[in-house]
């Protein structure tokens, strides 16, 4: 709504003035919000309700599978996400060890409410941040852009720029059976008003679906029919700034487990004959769900094979007694749902605190914006997280910390801050978004990384925080730590690779249970580490001298080495790709007039409108060919502009 025509209405009022408004505090909004405000913009954060900032409706966790590289690629840029979750774990650990170092992918067990405290906390004494509870029912234009929003109370703030991050909230609605209820998660009030808003100003969107799992009482579980699973404690914090600072992992003893079942023949049964009333498959739901995460009725409808499936049992937090099911999510009614739970292993008593559900949102067509997370469409307009067709506080925290970031830099005007597939999972995430767009909930996986040996967990910080530190996100105590962090990671590189060893028994008593063949003549410390089962820890036996390095140090020295020779491969095709991304493509440019381009190309280049060659690529639709004649299209461009 045009916010001239807005001000005429009755029972409106001036509310404030604000260079950038976030709607929604989910992990996406708590992430814009603080980079806005960080970076010295006046900022103001909506909510629907504060004791939800920050909320964990589904699985009480942070990190994961690619996910945990997520939130310390987030930490490395300047976000929250990580610090809050070393200050709210109970339990962590770090996935894919037997994979290789490439994909080790740190995970915390969340205490719930401290989570969502913690970060409202925070937020609460970020300068330049308010918080304000209200329902924002419009988003108001002026000249083709924002202009500021409207709250359901009539009051108008003004702001030059606004990131959209209202979650699974839009026009929301909440399915158990036949019992249907308009509604976000865990009961909240949804969102209304923002999708009609959206769609008068040609914003196309879309509906998926989503869903959680029951809780239970730890008191009625019988936890001896389980497998347990321990935390860890010789992992990294989230937060390389934590780290450094010299922030531990709590002992396994302080730790709280999770527990493993498996579905059992009663539990098929039990939702074989009830699969009438599931309104994934009777037409009620229409939104489209995750494939990656389907609810467990799904799981025996599409993989009919399978006997059983994986259930993890998860504690959710330090002063409640309620257990978190995952991998059980269902949108089947109650009382179905009662005797499914009780068909597990450990759970036949089992007391049901919060019922499962299904949940339909409206979210825009990540297609319709820019790298930057700024629609093309409404200039001013960022959006970030579920809204944008992903699945994961982890997914949405990194868009979050991206479209403030971009939302501040429009405010000042600055050029955009664009995280490229090369630089981090942040990049691949929107790029995949924006670029191939969604037709369900996305989620990050390192499959889906094509330099994930470059894209670790444990780099982060060395591919982004001179990013976040550029753009000011990052300030300059912490930035000089993390410059000796570096200094000393090459000046440890270089010893290592300057000091020879000579044979000696004591150097292949150690290597011979290995399996390595002691070598005949003198060798260096680094062609040692790169032996197969070698550790930096373990040559200390023969290298006693050396200067004692914190574990983030050594443990990056180590990487770098083993991975040396995949790396540099892995560099020359990031150099490719760098030089596409660097073939820029006019904004004005007429397709129609490109020959040689294939129709469908034309049609996807004209809706698309890539900035460069890179992104064209990878355009579905668009072909190597295509690509050969856009690039013989910009040559002759370039010819004609010299000319």
């Amino acid at each position: 709504m045009d916010i001239n025509k807005a001000l005429k209405e009755e029972h409106i009022y001036e509310a404030g003035t604000f260079d950038v408004a976030v709607i929604g505090a989910g992990h996406a909004g708590c992430e814009a919000a603080h980079a806005a405000a960080q970076l010295g913009l006046k900022t103001v954060l909506f909510t629907l309700h504060l004791d939800a900032v920050a909320n964990l409706p589904c699985n009480p966790s942070v990190g994961g599978t690619a996910k945990g590289q997520l939130v310390r690629e987030i930490d490395a840029l300047g976000g929250i996400m990580g610090k809050v979750a070393d200050r709210c774990a109970i339990q962590m650990r770090m996935l894919n060890r037997s994979k290789g170092p490439a994909v080790f992918s740190p995970r915390a067990q969340m205490d719930r409410a401290d989570y969502s405290v913690v970060m409202k906390e925070l937020l609460e004494n970020t300068p330049n941040l308010t918080l304000r509870q209200a329902h924002i029912k419009d988003i108001l234009t002026e000249n083709g852009a924002v202009a500021g929003v409207k709250t359901e109370a009539g009051g108008i703030y003004r702001a030059k720029a606004i990131v959209l991050s209202s979650g699974t909230y839009m026009e929301a609605r909440t399915i158990r059976g036949e019992v249907i209820v308009e509604s976000g998660p865990d009961g909240l009030p949804r969102s209304e008003g923002l999708s009609s808003c959206l769609k008068e100003e040609g914003i196309p969107l879309l509906r998926f679906k989503t869903g959680t799992p029951v809780r239970v009482n730890s008191r009625s579980v019988d936890f001896s029919a389980m497998e347990i699973q321990n935390g860890e404690d010789d992992i990294p914090p989230f937060s390389f700034d934590e780290e450094m600072k010299g922030y531990k992992v709590m002992p396994v003893s302080d730790q709280i487990p999770c527990h493993s079942i498996w579905t059992t023949e009663e539990t098929r049964q039990v939702i074989k004959d009830n699969m009438d009333r599931s309104p994934l498959y009777s037409g009620v739901i229409t939104g489209t769900g995750p494939r990656y995460c389907p609810s467990i009725e799904d799981k025996f409808m599409r993989f009919a094979d399978k006997e059983r499936h994986l259930i993890f049992v998860e504690p959710m937090g330090r002063r409640t007694n309620e257990l978190y099911l995952q991998g059980f999510s269902t949108s089947l009614p109650e009382e179905v749902q009662e005797k499914m739970v009780r068909s597990l292993p450990g759970l036949k008593d089992a007391v049901i605190q919060r019922s499962a559900y299904a949940i339909e949102y409206d979210l825009i067509d990540p297609t319709s914006l820019k790298l930057s997370l700024e629609s093309k469409i409404l200039s001013g307009l960022f959006s970030a997280g579920q809204v944008n067709g992903s699945s994961g506080y982890e997914e949405a925290a990194g868009q979050g910390i991206i479209a403030g970031i971009n939302a501040a830099m429009k405010v000042l005007g600055k050029d955009p801050v664009i995280i490229y597939r090369a630089d981090g999972y942040i990049g691949v995430l929107i790029d995949d978004l924006v670029t191939k767009g969604t037709n369900e909930p996305y989620r990050m996986m390192t499959s889906r990384a094509e330099y994930r040996l470059f894209l670790r967990q444990d780099n982060a910080d060395r591919r982004l925080t001179p990013i976040g530190y550029k753009a000011g996100l990052v300030d300059e105590e912490r930035y000089n730590r993390f410059c000796e962090k570096l200094k000393m990671i090459e000046d440890e590189t270089a010893r290592l690779g300057s000091t020879y060893v000579a044979p000696s028994d004591e150097l292949a008593s150690y290597l011979e249970p290995l399996g390595q063949t002691p070598p005949k003549s003198g060798v260096s410390l680094a062609e040692l580490i790169k032996r197969p089962g070698v550790t930096y820890e373990g040559l200390k036996i023969i290298d006693k001298d050396r200067e004692e390095l914190p574990d983030y140090v050594t443990k990056s020295v180590e990487v770098d080495l083993k991975y040396e020779g995949y790396l540099a491969l892995e560099m020359a095709k990031i150099e490719k790709f760098r030089q596409l991304e660097s073939k820029a493509l006019p904004s004005d440019i007429d397709y129609d007039d490109v020959k040689g381009l294939r129709i469908e190309a034309r049609q996807k280049l004209s809706k698309m409108r890539p900035e460069n060659i890179g992104r064209a690529s990878r355009i579905s639709g668009v072909s190597p060919a295509d690509c050969e004649v856009l690039l013989v299209y910009l040559e002759a461009l370039r010819r004609k502009n010299n000319e």
